[in-house]
Parts: C-alpha cells; structure tokens; sequence
C-alpha cells in the first residue's frame, strides 16, 4: 500500500529462524541457531509451528482433526524407490 501512495518503503531484513523436516511418522529434525531436536519432540513442534501459523481457528481444527485420522487409520508406509532401472508403468 505504501508504493502505492508513492511512500517510501520499509527496508526488508531477514531472519532465519531455522529449518524443519519430517521424515516419518513420529521423526523430525529441526535446527534453530545452536538448538538441534530430533525425533519425536521434533515432530510435535515441527506439527505445532505449523498449525500455528495457519489462518483461523476453523482451519487449525480441520487440519488437526485431518491429521489425527491419518495418524490413527492410515496403513500406509514408506514409498521408496530401490531399482535402478525403475519404469512408470503404465
């Protein structure tokens, strides 16, 4: 709105705040300047920062709801590719 107006523009700092990974059910990284959590811990605050930063109460609650389904009733495991010769099969 302000380049709008023709008004100057706030410079733009970043910061990084770290980075976060899931890498199964119950296993995740995360890394925030010196602090290192992996595993379970890991995975609880990887889903907490997400549901944190969703837009609205009615979302954060599908999306709980969405993901303790899938936690409770999904069968599915790991797909992982171990040929090299590979082919999509059609």
């Amino acid at each position: 709105m302000a380049s709008i107006r023709g008004q100057s523009l706030a410079s733009f700092t970043y910061q990084d705040r770290g980075q976060m990974a899931t890498i199964g059910k119950n296993k995740a990284l995360v890394q925030s300047g010196k602090i290192k959590i992996t595993g379970r811990i890991a995975w609880l605050a990887w889903m907490f920062v997400h549901i944190f930063y969703l837009i609205g109460f009615k979302n954060r609650v599908l999306v709980i709801v969405q993901w303790a389904w899938s936690y409770l009733f999904s069968k599915r495991g790991s797909r992982l590719i171990t040929d090299a010769n590979w082919r999509l099969h059609q």
